[in-house]
């Protein structure tokens, strides 16, 4: 009897798992078809195609295309935010974690082409307050963690106290929609490691004294 539920409680789990990969290949999905045509280009019939499931079996994953573009900013709350808030309280110096989160930041962007112009598409969310709600939580995460690192630099005496926190927070911000036109018109030429370099130094050049 023991061999019998040990068997079932395998199909469950094996079951539970194709269903985790169905969901992570459905989102997966979106964001190459934000990637390519746009926001507007989701929908289940363009789903069904990229993805090569019927559009019947997409919504026995998702309820909507609401709930599956939901899941996607839920990943990045618990993936990308967990990261920055972990680094953020790192014992290093400022400038290299400073280094560290732009990098960290920029490198979960591209491994999910397409969440750039998501998190910044209006049309993803059409007033709708739990998604706006959602995407207050992730941009004011990450100017907070942001700020706690200027704010370790400045109180070791290394950056200049008289820089406004908010207006560089602010800037760092817009580093996704640099990188989404660095890609966009130079994808061949694009260097991760030089672009995360060179928006470090851009930003330590107004930090320092």
């Amino acid at each position: 009897m023991g061999k019998v539920i040990s068997l079932s409680n395998k199909f469950i789990q094996m079951e539970r798992k194709s269903t985790e990969i169905r969901k992570e290949e459905i989102k997966k999905a979106v964001l190459n078809i934000i990637k390519d045509s746009g926001i507007k280009a989701v929908s289940t019939k363009n789903l069904s195609k990229e993805i090569g499931l019927s559009e019947g079996a997409i919504f026995r994953h998702f309820k909507s295309k609401k709930d599956i573009i939901s899941s996607i900013i839920d990943d990045v709350s618990n993936d990308l935010i967990e990261k920055l808030k972990s680094l953020a309280g790192e014992d290093m110096d400022p400038e290299t974690k400073i280094y560290k989160y732009l990098c960290t930041t920029i490198t979960y962007l591209l491994d999910n082409n397409g969440i750039t112009i998501l998190l910044f598409s209006e049309a993803a969310y059409n007033n709708d307050s739990e998604m706006i709600q959602k995407l207050n939580y992730i941009f004011n995460s990450q100017k907070k963690y942001f700020k706690t690192i200027i704010k370790e630099g400045i109180q070791k005496n290394i950056w200049d106290k008289s820089v406004s926190l908010e207006d560089l927070s602010i800037l760092y911000m817009g580093i996704p929609i640099t990188l989404n036109i660095n890609l966009i018109l130079n994808p061949s030429d694009f260097n991760k490691k030089d672009f995360c370099l060179k928006m470090k130094n851009l930003l330590v050049k107004i930090l320092n004294k």
